[in-house]
């Protein structure tokens, strides 16, 4: 609609000018008609019939004016009165028209108009009868404008019926180039719409290179990356039931089983040990769901500290030491030591960090196997490397493995968010987490943190 307004309104305003031009047209070859001929009637009179009184020359010679021409001939003396018509009429006031009053000034003169509501619309040229330099009367044509403005009517008429034509043509074209966008933009908003209900498989069916092109591809990957994110949601809300019932099953078991007393000590201690084991794993799972939670609603923040980066990896070295020793790994931590510089950042988010990519290298390494823990400093950064020999992260799950709630083929992974919140954490460090593996050959992670950020200050 708006389209056929704007076609409609602009062939309206050409078509106005342009019958307007060719009235003005007709008018002014008419006018000059009828002054050339004025001309060429006053020029006879003045070579031939000068000798005559303008009286005299009306009584005997007053038919060479009007033979040859075809327009009303009148003959005005000088005090504007009609001393002869063609037509019989020698009453008509000629005096107060424009065109008379311009000749009777010595000058041509036009005037288009009606001698009478009634008759017909005429258009009337003057010229001053000049005979050895004075004005002796005013000569004057009278021509009816009846078939001229029929004439410019019936070109008007195809003009607009032209003007017609372009609009019924311009409101198809503009038909078919409209729905060639509105009906992909529905195609869009009905597979919008249906995603809005909760409906993600729906795809929007309009492919092309343009925008709306663009627009549907967008869309359709948006539902695609909805559906998948749904999936992982779903697989992580299954593992996390699962991961949470194995402890509290346990928990449950072991407390249903001492409630009935025993006197042997060391059955006592056995299962007082598992439920402190399987609480602090319960624990963890829960806190790991926390962090997610604040990481997603953007409510994580960092406490800065000076943080000793020896005294941290020492730490580290004694907490985990037990259980390498208990799982047969060999468990190393390696820093170059000297006067390094204190790392300003939040301790404890730094120590989660490296827990939780130690706890997935011990967990994917077999007995006998290898972790390592290594920390340098230089260029004004920390670089800190986790590395295993254990079985390695496939080619094609490696890009994958920071996705939130992403646990791989393996069934060793659990929530499938600790690797995501650690690259969270080290990227509100201003750091980089990277990851390299090698099926059958190991893993490498790679932690690079700023000594300096800008917006933490420094050291």
């Amino acid at each position: 609609m708006n389209f056929m307004f704007i076609i409609v309104i602009t062939v309206i305003i050409l078509e106005f000018f342009l019958i307007a031009n060719i009235r003005q047209n007709y008018y002014k070859n008419l006018e000059d008609t009828l002054l050339n001929q004025l001309q060429t009637s006053t020029d006879l009179y003045v070579r031939y019939f000068s000798a005559t009184t303008l009286s005299d020359n009306i009584l005997n010679n007053v038919d060479t004016f009007w033979k040859q021409v075809t327009a009303q001939v009148e003959i005005i003396g000088m005090n504007g009165r009609v001393l002869m018509n063609s037509q019989g009429v020698i009453d008509d006031p000629a005096a107060g028209m424009g065109d008379v009053q311009a000749a009777l000034r010595g000058e041509k003169g036009v005037w288009v108009g009606r001698f009478s509501p009634e008759a017909e619309k005429v258009m009337a040229a003057s010229c001053p009868i000049v005979v050895a330099g004075e004005q002796v009367g005013v000569l004057r044509f009278v021509a009816s404008l009846k078939e001229v403005d029929l004439e410019i009517r019936n070109v008007a008429g195809r003009y607009l019926s032209f003007g017609g034509l372009v609009i019924l043509i311009s409101g198809l074209v503009s038909i078919i180039l409209a729905n060639t966008i509105t009906e992909p933009l529905k195609q869009i908003t009905r597979a919008a719409e249906e995603m809005a209900r909760g409906n993600f498989k729906v795809k929007s069916p309009y492919r092309s290179k343009d925008e709306i092109g663009r627009l549907s591809g967008t869309l359709n990957y948006l539902a695609s990356e909805i559906l998948k994110k749904d999936e992982l949601k779903n697989d992580f809300i299954s593992s996390v039931s699962h991961e949470l019932r194995t402890p509290l099953t346990s928990i449950k078991g072991w407390a249903v089983t001492l409630k009935q007393g025993f006197e042997n000590r060391e059955f006592l201690e056995d299962g007082l040990d598992i439920i402190e084991k399987e609480s602090d794993r319960l624990a963890r799972m829960v806190e790991e769901l926390l962090d997610f939670s604040r990481f997603v609603s953007g409510k994580i923040t960092l406490k800065k500290e000076k943080v000793n980066i020896a005294g941290l990896l020492e730490h580290l070295r004694i907490q985990l030491a037990p259980r390498a020793e208990r799982e047969e790994i060999d468990f190393q931590i390696k820093f170059n030591g000297g006067d390094t510089p204190f790392l300003y950042t939040d301790e404890n988010r730094l120590k989660q960090v490296f827990i939780n990519l130690l706890d997935n290298a011990f967990k994917f390494t077999a007995p006998g196997g290898r972790v390592s823990l290594t920390a340098l400093y230089g260029d004004g950064c920390y670089c800190f490397y986790i590395e295993d020999n254990g079985c390695g992260i496939p080619e094609e799950e490696l890009p994958r493995v920071k996705e939130k709630f992403y646990k791989g083929k393996s069934s060793k992974s659990q929530s499938g968010i600790g690797l995501s919140i650690s690259d969270e954490i080290v990227r509100l460090m201003k750091g980089k987490l990277e990851i390299s593996s090698e099926v059958g050959k190991g893993t490498r992670v790679a932690v690079y943190l700023p000594l300096k950020s800008e917006d933490n200050g420094g050291a």
